[in-house]
């Protein structure tokens, strides 16, 4: 970002419709979002991550308008807030729940995690030379595992089987597998019936998860039936 010149910020980002300023106000506002749920967990006052969604959409918008100069600065000091809050945080309220009720709580714990998958995957968003494959491998697993789990979820994903042949794991994603994480890529007479009526999609760790993460059109994957890639649905 400070390497970036004034012009590029309007340039377009890789996320459509949105500019790199957009998503470097995205990422300043992300922060303040982590520091609402640090808030709740340490108040036990509920203060959701953003107002709306609509609000949300609207200060991203207003926010990219803004100089080069003032947007260097929002994600600077939103970051530095959020080392502040990080710091303050009594070790209890870690365990507290936040950002819902039921299964749309999680633990505080969380939003360290949270705040490092948003700054590696829109890192790649700016398209100025960064990629997933700058990250670490257990990163890279994680947020592959993460985007498995939320994706797996919708009802409108079909079945898939993500083998990530670098690695020897794979993720059960859509029908009945719940995406919840790795586990060893069986061998082929290992595979169960429910597994052979998924469609098996064969690359790298980072070729797998910037495609699933729809930063890539997949290119570089291939099923193991020869047919066309399934199309998951979009990630959060």
């Amino acid at each position: 970002m400070t390497r970036m010149a004034d012009a590029a910020f309007a340039a377009p980002s890789l996320l459509p419709g949105w500019s790199r300023a957009h998503v470097l106000t995205h990422v300043a506002r992300n922060a303040d979002a982590m520091i609402n749920l640090l808030d709740w967990a340490r108040t036990g006052v509920p203060s959701p991550a953003y107002a709306s969604r609509e609000q949300r959409d609207h200060d991203i918008e207003v926010g990219a308008r803004r100089d080069p100069s003032a947007i260097r600065d929002d994600v600077v000091d939103s970051s530095d807030r959020l080392a502040v809050a990080v710091r303050g945080m009594p070790e209890q309220a870690w365990t507290e729940r936040v950002g819902g009720n039921g299964p749309h709580a999680m633990p505080a714990s969380d939003i360290p995690w949270l705040r490092a998958r948003e700054m590696w995957v829109h890192s790649v968003d700016l398209d100025v030379g960064a990629s997933l494959a700058d990250a670490p491998a257990p990163m890279l697993v994680a947020v592959l595992d993460d985007a498995a789990r939320s994706i797996g979820a919708s009802p409108h994903c079909p079945p898939m089987e993500l083998v990530a042949t670098d690695l020897g794991r794979r993720w059960s994603v859509g029908g009945a597998g719940t995406g919840d994480g790795p586990e060893l890529a069986p061998a082929v007479d290992a595979i169960s019936a429910d597994d052979v009526r998924r469609v098996a999609v064969n690359g790298t760790t980072v070729q797998l998860a910037t495609w699933l993460l729809g930063r890539s059109k997949g290119r570089e994957l291939r099923t193991g039936d020869g047919s066309p890639l399934p199309t998951p649905p979009r990630w959060l």
